[in-house]
């Protein structure tokens, strides 16, 4: 069983009996997430799909109190070594990797990623992961991109973990488009409402995935799930 947890804007965790991946720590300065207390998190992984600040501020914290390990783009990976986490693990697009526990393949995003301090942050990814004979896919920060038809080749999703807000990313529409590229009828929606520019019609957002015949998931704040109940 796989449990999903929101945590608010695109920082989420995957719980599996015995491990827990959180994903793109962005909680402290997340007006929309004080109900989050960033210290009682558990995580044995942290997976940062790009450099931007709203997906990797909390976690140089997180990290260095969980002990977690850190699963990022070499650029970044050199970056938060150089903060003294040194539990990381460096990928790039197109690469796989086993880490026991589960298995990771990067894929394009079409964005952009700089880190905090300005300095280059790498390829912005997204990850199919395979948990416990399960396969999902986190586009993470991305555009619509024809590279999404080929993530069938490689896993049967069982749900797709993509950005709604607009504006910085993919909106409902493509989104949609990209779950048909993807060939999945199950998409959890994140990167949505956290700041003006990305606040979305719920309604419609509903709307427009049921005409096309696609489940999806606007998780609240601290919402969790098991994934086979979408």
């Amino acid at each position: 069983m796989i449990r999903f947890t929101y945590y608010g804007h695109a920082c989420f965790a995957l719980h599996s009996e015995s491990k827990t991946l959180l994903f793109d720590p962005f909680i402290s300065a997340n007006e929309l997430a004080k109900e989050v207390d960033i210290d009682s998190l558990s995580a044995d992984y942290i997976l940062l799909s790009h450099g931007h600040a709203d997906h990797i501020l909390d976690a140089e914290r997180i990290a260095k109190r969980t002990g977690a390990k850190v699963i990022a783009a070499a650029e970044i990976v050199d970056w938060i070594n150089k903060k003294g986490i040194q539990n990381a693990h460096p990928m790039n697009t197109g690469g796989t990797w086993d880490f026991g526990d589960f298995k990771l393949k990067c894929v394009v995003a079409q964005h952009s990623s700089g880190l905090p301090d300005g300095s280059y942050g790498g390829n912005p990814m997204g990850f199919i992961i395979f948990i416990e004979n399960k396969a999902l896919y986190y586009a993470g920060d991305t555009a619509l991109t024809l590279d999404m038809k080929l993530i069938p080749t490689w896993a049967q999703l069982d749900a797709a973990i993509m950005p709604i807000g607009d504006n910085f990313t993919m909106g409902i529409d493509d989104a949609l488009l990209a779950c048909e590229f993807c060939n999945t009828q199950k998409m959890i929606a994140v990167h949505f409402d956290t700041f003006g520019y990305i606040k979305i019609n719920h309604e419609e957002a509903l709307q427009k995935s049921a005409s096309k015949n696609i489940k999806l998931v606007l998780p609240k704040l601290l919402e969790s799930f098991d994934l086979d109940s979408i």
